[in-house]
């Protein structure tokens, strides 16, 4: 990010240049450059990054990174010029971009690399797909967090924020919790657990585009906020949001997630059951096995394994798959779907899945939805 005092200069000199809109993805991406949550990367890859972070998870420097970070473009922009990057919803002027290399890739082998398929219903697949055909490397220099604080406020909080944040509390071992949906009793039933092991939790919301029919991260984080205001000791646990979009990449995205966490100062990531999945691409505890399959020391961050969690009515609490001795026919476990159809129709929902707080919260945000 460009430091105050040289900004409105940049930003002139910006306007002077030919423009690129840029889109969703790559802004949250740029958004992270600038803030550091990508630390160490300066900018968008290479063809030789691209390929050794599909092939082996290394840049050509040799820096472990999980899912190639690139900016694409059907317009013809030449090497070794300046552009200035625009943002996809109002074209204002998100960053600059030194271009030195203008490179093709095999869209088919990122996704089979990254997905795990190719299939052109997984959203992720579709995402790389529909991306322009040209990708351009360089070192970016970042004038612009996106709109993010202005529309999040506090709970946009950049690295050296949260650093500085658990420094006041006294926290050394703190776990990220990811998430891209409210927190329901299996979601803090998890977040207690890693607080049991761990100094405090950074619940970390994203703040980016999502499918259709997830929750919109302005009603999620209200959900989330009462449910900390409500049910945690204070002081366990930190509220705070990310800019990126969702890759629905599975266990190569909870490698992300661990990566940029490291940035944020998590010693830990709470991992659980088909991390950053979507549909059945995933196995259900492949985004576990993933970190066993790494280098020892390619990540600081270190995974929380969590089994299946829910609510069992023979143990009479939230328990695991880990520690409860019952079947199926004892459990309550609802989907994402499921819930999402009996909040929709006005249904009743289980006491046992979720506070009756954050169903108000849910509840009402449907109600507004449905009168639209």
């Amino acid at each position: 990010m460009v430091a105050a005092d040289a900004l409105a200069a940049e930003q002139a000199r910006a306007g002077s240049l030919r423009s690129l809109r840029v889109s969703s993805r790559e802004k949250g991406d740029l958004v992270m450059l600038g803030i550091g949550g990508f630390t160490p990367l300066d900018g968008f890859m290479t063809r030789a990054d691209w390929e050794g972070v599909c092939d082996g998870y290394r840049t050509a420097a040799g820096l472990f990174w999980p899912i190639p970070i690139t900016l694409s473009t059907n317009e013809d922009v030449a090497v070794g010029s300046e552009i200035a990057l625009a943002d996809p919803d109002d074209g204002g002027i998100l960053a600059t971009l030194r271009v030195t290399e203008r490179y093709t890739i095999d869209k088919a082998r990122e996704c089979a690399a990254v997905f795990r398929t190719t299939d052109a219903a997984h959203p992720g697949v579709k995402m790389v797909m529909q991306q322009p055909g040209v990708n351009l490397a360089g070192p970016v220099r970042v004038l612009s967090d996106g709109g993010f604080k202005a529309k999040y406020g506090a709970l946009f909080m950049t690295p050296a924020e949260t650093r500085a944040e658990f420094e006041r509390l006294g926290w050394s071992r703190v776990a990220a919790f990811q998430t891209r949906n409210p927190m329901h009793r299996s979601h803090e039933y998890l977040a207690k657990v890693a607080i049991e092991v761990c100094d405090g939790v950074l619940v970390h919301s994203l703040l980016g585009n999502l499918k259709p029919g997830d929750i919109p991260a302005e009603v999620r984080t209200r959900a989330i906020a009462v449910l900390i205001e409500k049910y945690f000791r204070q002081g366990t646990v930190v509220q705070a949001g990310y800019p990126l979009d969702m890759r629905y990449a599975g266990p190569r995205e909870a490698l992300l997630h661990a990566l940029f966490r490291q940035n944020y100062g998590c010693s830990h990531l709470v991992v659980g059951r088909d991390h950053a999945g979507v549909g059945s691409y995933y196995g259900p505890f492949d985004a576990h096995r993933i970190f066993d399959e790494i280098p020892r020391d390619a990540l600081e961050t270190r995974p929380l394994k969590m089994d299946v969690t829910f609510w069992c009515y023979r143990c009479g609490g939230m328990a695991s798959g880990r520690t409860c001795a019952h079947t199926d026919a004892d459990r309550l476990q609802v989907s994402g779907t499921q819930l999402r159809k009996w909040l929709s129709e006005g249904a009743a929902v289980p006491a046992e899945f979720s506070r009756p707080e954050v169903l108000e919260v849910l509840r009402a945000y449907y109600a507004t939805s449905a009168a639209a």
